[in-house]
């Protein structure tokens, strides 16, 4: 049962989503406050699960298949709803759409490359990158719902595009180390 654990904690991210896509048919700041809690949910989940995967040695192979696109798909959605709700617009849109076609780009070529058993490791760049997305993601969540003292939207937006440049290094890292085994 220990063994399982890490891999339910990554399918209780995937298990969220609908509830995260509901929130925000929810009036008032409950919306954000309830979105923000599922997604600060989400990713304490995606922290212990791999902690405990690595600290009890019980890292799977569905584990390892199954973490990356409960984090997608994650992010994927907040991200889609929150431009439908208007609570990423204008020019902040940008960064999002680029955040969500690296993810393809970069999920195709892990998927490629490990057909012919090249790996793709995540770099540390990357990490960061996520760091700024999960934070910026956070914060537009939050939204208008935020203390006054807190701008949560003008820090949302600044992360968004720190994340959006930072995706766009990770991305090209990606695609040059992936492209020397293509073809």
């Amino acid at each position: 049962m220990m063994k399982q654990i890490p891999n339910l904690l990554t399918l209780s991210r995937i298990v969220v989503i609908p509830a995260l896509v509901a929130s925000f048919y929810l009036d008032g700041p409950l919306s954000n406050w309830l979105g923000f809690a599922l997604f600060a949910f989400a990713g304490v989940t995606d922290f212990f699960d791999g902690y405990l995967a690595r600290s009890m040695n019980v890292v799977s192979p569905m584990g390892r298949f199954l973490d990356p696109i409960a984090d997608k798909l994650l992010v994927a959605a907040a991200l889609m709803m929150m431009v439908a709700f208007d609570r990423i617009s204008g020019l902040t849109v940008l960064p999002a759409v680029i955040i969500m076609c690296r993810e393809i780009l970069v999920s195709g070529l892990r998927e490629h490359l490990a057909e012919l058993k090249v790996p793709l490791p995540v770099t540390v760049l990357a990490k960061w990158k996520t760091t700024a997305q999960i934070l910026a993601i956070g914060f537009l969540l939050v939204g208008e719902a935020s203390p006054a003292l807190i701008p949560s939207i003008l820090i949302g937006d600044v992360l968004m595009w720190l994340a959006g440049l930072v995706t766009v290094q990770t991305g090209y890292i990606y695609l040059r180390t992936g492209l020397k085994h293509i073809g």
